[in-house]
C-alpha cells in the first residue's frame, strides 16, 4: 500500500508528518490518511511533492514487494494531462473497463 511505503521513507529519513507536511507543502492531515490508508489514490502531484522531498523517486513510492508499477515519462505526462482536463478516477476506470471488454471481444 502507497501510505505504508510513504510511513517507511518518512521514518527512514527521520521526518514526523508535521516535518514532511513543512517541506512538501502537502497538508499533514492528507499526508496522514494517506499513511492510514483512508486516501487510497492520491494525486501523481501529491506523490511527486512527497517522493522529492523524501530523497526518492515516484516510482519507489509506488513499488511494493510484490507488485512492481512503473511510470515513466511516457505515462506521467499524458495522466496529468488527463487529470488536468478533468478525467475522475472513475472515468479513468470506466475507460479501463472498455478497454478489457474490447480485447476480450477481438480475441474471440
Amino acid at each position: 500500500m502507497v501510505g505504508d511505503k510513504i510511513k517507511i521513507l518518512r521514518e527512514e529519513k527521520g521526518y514526523t508528518i508535521n516535518e514532511l507536511s513543512q517541506y512538501s507543502t502537502v497538508s499533514k492531515s492528507y499526508i496522514s490518511s494517506i499513511e492510514r490508508g483512508i486516501q487510497k489514490n492520491p494525486s501523481i502531484d501529491i506523490l511527486k511533492k512527497i517522493a522529492l522531498t523524501l530523497d526518492t523517486s515516484l516510482e519507489s513510492i509506488l513499488s511494493t514487494d510484490n507488485n512492481k508499477v512503473y511510470l515513466d515519462e511516457e505515462w506521467i505526462e499524458p495522466l496529468n494531462k488527463a487529470i488536468s482536463q478533468g478525467l475522475t478516477k472513475e472515468e479513468f476506470i470506466d475507460f479501463l473497463s472498455f478497454v478489457q471488454y474490447k480485447r476480450r471481444n477481438l480475441n474471440e
